[in-house]
């Protein structure tokens, strides 16, 4: 791989930004924001079982698979990341109680009690970020894994000790205290520069204009980045453009990468798939390939099941592999998606008294926002989730008005005040 290239470009960023609950983060310094610490540090060595580490992952891919099904009915490119998402969404859980938690947890695959499933989350992210620390040098530049967590709350808004702890507990730093009622817009900023940093500027205005508002009571932000060359780098001499056959039947041009190597690959009833390592062998892409007119069917099927399925019946094996070089951007929210999955109270009848002892907070929106590139090197890519946690807006006594007597009105042209009917009611029968 081209080191001064990589040192330029990211490899792979993934990136989840969650406006809901939590002290999370990362032991940067803050210089956005005034920064409010937990007294408790995260914890450095959980003490977590081998078979809650099996479950959680079971989960989260349960989840990651079953999220794919509900986005593929949109018909377009997608491209997110459902451990970003599952780990903003646990922080959210962690505040979440009675039919809210319940529904939560079925819909996410969180098999775990909420005693074990923080530890869980906090000892697989202290693995994966060990990730690529034995490489060899011969081997190549190795890839680098890097988990940064903020949390944004309002500045005098009364947080739970327990809730706080859970998270400084098991995700780490402390709450960064923003103005989200007379400085929205500034709180906004701050955390989207927060974003572009962490992401080197991949990912820019997470938060747009007006998602924001005087009800917003906190903000999580979960950013990972992940810098990987493949294994097998593509030559670029290789590369040619050739056809690309869409679903109904009609071709475009794309420049298509090349090589002749030893892969992991499978193939069965209506698919191929093949595993392509990045350097150090720790991470991978693995492609699934339906047959040609099998695209529905295959994707019907995928489960966690059938993932394992064909992971195990990988075998080495010579290949003559051609791919497109790609690059694209995802953008779609979640909140409808994730209702329709079963967290439905998340958003309308919602109780989060885990984080303030009261039931007067709900999720108002999900945003995901996800950009990839593939080519000769490796894989770039950024995505970015925004899990916005707002108050309940507590209605006023509405004013009563009751035509019970006769009454006057009028008709007018509100533009320039002219009145064109007038009249008044005696009797409302004759």
């Amino acid at each position: 791989m081209n080191k001064k290239k990589l040192n330029r470009v990211p490899i792979l960023v993934l990136l989840a930004l969650s406006i809901a609950i939590g002290t999370v983060g990362c032991a940067q310094p803050s210089a956005y924001a005034e920064e409010a610490k937990s007294d408790l540090d995260r914890v450095s060595s959980p003490s977590v079982g081998a078979s809650d580490l099996e479950k959680l992952v079971e989960g989260n891919s349960a989840f990651a698979l079953d999220l794919y099904q509900a986005l593929r009915e949109q018909g377009e490119n997608i491209f997110y990341s459902p451990y970003s998402i599952s780990i903003a969404l646990a922080m959210t859980y962690a505040g979440a109680r009675g039919e809210t938690e319940a529904q939560m947890a079925e819909t996410l695959h969180f098999l775990l009690s909420q005693d074990r499933l923080h530890p869980a989350f906090n000892a697989l992210d202290l693995e994966l970020s060990k990730l690529g620390e034995n490489v060899a040098e011969e081997e190549g530049d190795p890839f680098r894994l890097n988990i940064a967590n903020s949390i944004w709350g309002q500045q005098d808004f009364e947080f739970l000790s327990e809730f706080l702890d859970t998270l400084a507990l098991n995700y780490g730093a402390g709450l960064r205290l923003v103005d989200f009622i007379e400085a929205t817009e500034e709180a906004r900023q701050a955390i989207n520069q927060w974003v572009e940093d962490q992401t080197e500027d991949k990912i820019k205005d997470l938060i747009p204009q007006g998602v924001l508002d005087s009800m917003t009571r906190l903000v999580l932000a979960n950013a990972i980045y992940f810098n990987a060359g493949w294994m097998n780098p593509f030559e670029e001499g290789n590369t040619q453009d050739s056809s690309f056959y869409l679903v109904d039947g009609s071709q475009v041009t794309v420049p298509f990468m090349s090589q002749e190597e030893n892969f992991r690959y499978a193939e069965g009833d209506g698919y191929q798939a093949v595993e392509l390592p990045y350097v150090g062998g720790e991470t991978s892409m693995v492609i699934f390939l339906p047959a040609r007119g099998e695209l529905d069917a295959f994707e019907a099927g995928l489960n966690n099941a059938k993932v394992d399925e064909i992971l195990g019946n990988l075998e080495m094996q010579n290949v003559r592999l051609k791919m497109p070089k790609f690059e694209y951007e995802s953008s779609f929210g979640l909140k409808e998606t994730l209702s329709a999955m079963g967290m439905r109270d998340a958003f309308e009848n919602a109780d989060f008294s885990g984080i303030n002892g009261k039931k007067d907070l709900f999720i108002s929106e999900i945003l995901h926002k996800a950009f990839v590139s593939v080519d000769e090197e490796g894989t770039e890519a950024a995505a970015a989730t925004a899990v916005i946690i707002s108050l309940t807006a507590m209605p006023e006594a509405p004013v009563e008005m009751t035509l019970d007597h006769p009454f006057i009105f009028m008709i007018r042209d509100n533009v320039s005040g002219t009145i064109l009917f007038m009249g008044r009611v005696m009797n409302p029968v004759n």
